[in-house]
């Protein structure tokens, strides 16, 4: 099937206004790079989801969910078949002391808003670009606090369109990994389990991871964050600094000089270009250090 002919059936079934058949990528995610999707679905809500799912699983066509496009690199050939954003599943609801939010929401807005109820252990989210579908399957986390600290359970579909609870033995979390890096489950809403805490004290935490993000991270131009993971005993930005890469340029891409872990886009540059220079980052580190950096951005589309 074509993408149009996808993209047509859908609208029949589903608000047409969700559904954008040949859509760029690069409109999408952080980098600003990426080729393009047959069809890219923004669905409003889980019954628009469930008949996407159905009709791909029905048909055969190859689906991929995607946040928020905050840690992911597209390849310039782009993503077959049909492409899932979860941005509109952003509702935010506070309870006591839990936080339910859709897996579409900003974790920042999630910590903002912990911080106007006076709620303590999201504050290391203040910074971190991605949604919160994005922070459960990385296990995000910054300045000492990591998601699996305060999450408590999430709602999935499976890709047999099974609604599923999750509970805090279920998440299988590690460092940038979870059970959604080995399962095939489309997150929809996470519950955060936070504590009563002090406004102020909530606000000065926040205020100085905002106040370190912005002078240590090149938040000027695209990108796609952190690129790599932290390998054991090293720190991936001081082994690419101490090799003399920053500032190195492959087409639009450059390491950039203000954080050696992040590469930008600085003109135009296209996913090939960031995939040749994560490879010399890589090989240059191995060749002067003997350490592998393995990526913590993920790499999809069609090679």
């Amino acid at each position: 099937m074509d993408a149009l002919q996808i993209a047509n059936d859908l609208k029949k079934k589903m608000d047409e206004q969700s559904v954008h058949p040949l859509f760029p990528l690069e409109k999408h995610t952080y980098t600003k790079t990426g080729g393009t999707a047959d069809v890219f679905i923004k669905p409003k809500h889980i019954d628009d989801l469930q008949t996407v799912i159905n009709y791909a699983k029905a048909h055969k066509i190859p689906l991929t969910i995607l946040g928020n496009g905050s840690n992911v690199l597209v390849r310039d050939k782009g993503l077959r078949g049909i492409v899932i954003a979860l941005e509109r599943f952003d509702r935010i609801h506070v309870e006591g002391t839990s936080i339910t939010a859709g897996s579409g929401a900003k974790i920042i807005d999630v910590s903002r808003i912990a911080l106007d109820y006076h709620l303590t252990g999201l504050e290391f989210a203040c910074g971190i670009p991605g949604s919160v579908g994005g922070a459960l399957v990385m296990n995000a986390g910054a300045y000492g606090g990591e998601t699996s600290t305060v999450l408590k359970k999430a709602t999935v579909l499976s890709y047999d369109g099974d609604l599923i609870t999750l509970g805090e033995d279920d998440f299988h979390f590690g460092y940038r990994k979870s059970v959604f890096t080995e399962k095939d489950y489309i997150i929809l809403e996470a519950v955060f389990d936070l504590k009563p805490g002090n406004h102020e004290e909530i606000k000065e935490a926040m205020d100085t991871f905002t106040a370190l993000r912005e002078s240590k991270q090149p938040l000027e131009y695209p990108s796609c964050g952190s690129v790599f993971k932290r390998p054991t005993g090293y720190f991936a930005g001081k082994l690419i600094q101490d090799s003399g890469l920053q500032g190195t340029r492959i087409g639009g891409a450059e390491i950039s000089t203000k954080h050696a872990g992040f590469i930008v886009n600085v003109d135009g540059a296209s996913s090939s270009d960031y995939l040749n220079l994560i490879r010399h980052a890589q090989q240059t580190v191995f060749e002067k250090f003997g350490v592998e950096l393995e990526t913590e951005v993920k790499i999809i589309g069609e090679e």
